[in-house]
C-alpha cells in the first residue's frame, strides 16, 4: 500500500472550514483584541430587564426554590458576572423557570458552561439535544432544544447563548463570530438565555415555554428585548 492511499483523507469543505478558522484565530491572537463590548455599551442590569409580573404571568414564590435545581444555578454563577433564576406561573397554573446569565467577556470558559454540560456535570442524563428554528415576533433564529433528565423530574429545556449582537448557538458559529470580533479589536460580551419547565409531554412544555417568551418579549423594553434576542434593533 503505498504512503498516498494510506493517508486519511478529509471532507473538502470540512477542511477548508478547519483552515480558515486556524487563520483567523492566529489573525485574532496576533491583533489581541483589548476593548470590551461591555464597556462600550450601556450597562446591563439583568435583574431589573425583567419584570416580577407580565400577561398571565408572574413569579410564583413559593415554588421558586422547589423547581429550580440550586447546584445548576450555582455553577452559572461562579462564571458569569451577573445571574437570575425565576420560577414564573400564570393563571392555568402552569410554570416556566427562567434562567439569564451575562458576562461582560463571552470567553471559553461559557462555551464551556453551557446548559449540556451544566446539566450533565450536575447529575442529568441529556436526551433529545438538538437545534431548532425558534419564532418571534421579532424574527426567527435557532435556539437548542433539550431534555434533561435525573430520576423521576424531567426537564424539558429551550436556550440560546448571544456572543455580542447574534445568536450563536453552534460551537463553530460561537469560535467564528469571537473571531470575526477579535479582528475588529472588540472583546464581545455574552449572554445565556435559558426557559425549562417540568412535564412528562415534552412537546407541550415547550409550547409553553415559547409562549412563556413571547409574553416576555413583549413587556420589556426595546433594548432589553435588543440584548436578548442578540438583535441590533427590537423596537418594532
Amino acid at each position: 500500500m503505498s504512503l498516498v492511499n494510506s493517508m486519511p483523507k478529509f471532507h473538502k469543505p470540512s477542511l477548508n472550514l478547519a483552515v480558515l478558522m486556524v487563520i483567523l484565530s492566529i489573525t485574532a491572537f496576533v491583533l489581541r483584541p483589548d476593548q470590551k463590548m461591555s464597556d462600550q455599551n450601556k450597562k446591563i442590569d439583568i435583574e431589573s430587564m425583567i419584570p416580577n409580573q407580565f400577561a398571565e404571568w408572574k413569579v410564583d414564590q413559593e415554588s421558586n426554590s422547589l423547581l429550580i435545581d440550586p447546584s445548576v444555578t450555582e455553577s452559572l454563577s461562579r462564571v458569569y458576572l451577573q445571574t437570575i433564576s425565576r420560577t414564573f406561573i400564570n393563571s392555568k397554573g402552569q410554570r416556566v423557570m427562567l434562567a439569564i446569565a451575562y458576562g461582560g467577556d463571552q470567553n471559553d470558559m461559557m462555551q464551556v458552561h453551557k446548559p449540556e454540560i451544566c446539566y450533565t456535570a450536575q447529575g442529568f442524563h441529556i436526551e433529545k439535544s438538538h437545534d431548532s428554528l425558534f419564532s418571534t415576533a421579532y424574527g426567527n433564529f435557532t435556539v437548542r432544544k433539550m431534555l434533561a433528565v435525573k430520576g423521576a423530574r424531567l426537564e424539558p429545556v429551550i436556550y440560546w447563548v448571544t456572543i455580542g449582537n447574534k445568536v450563536a448557538v453552534n460551537p463553530i458559529q460561537w469560535r467564528l463570530e469571537r473571531i470575526r470580533y477579535g479582528l475588529t479589536g472588540v472583546i464581545p460580551d455574552g449572554l445565556l438565555f435559558r426557559v425549562s419547565s417540568l412535564g412528562e409531554n415534552v412537546e407541550s412544555e415547550y409550547s409553553t415555554q415559547q409562549l412563556f417568551v413571547a409574553d416576555l418579549m413583549k413587556a420589556i423594553s426595546p433594548e432589553a428585548r435588543g440584548r436578548l434576542l442578540g438583535i441590533k434593533d427590537a423596537s418594532f
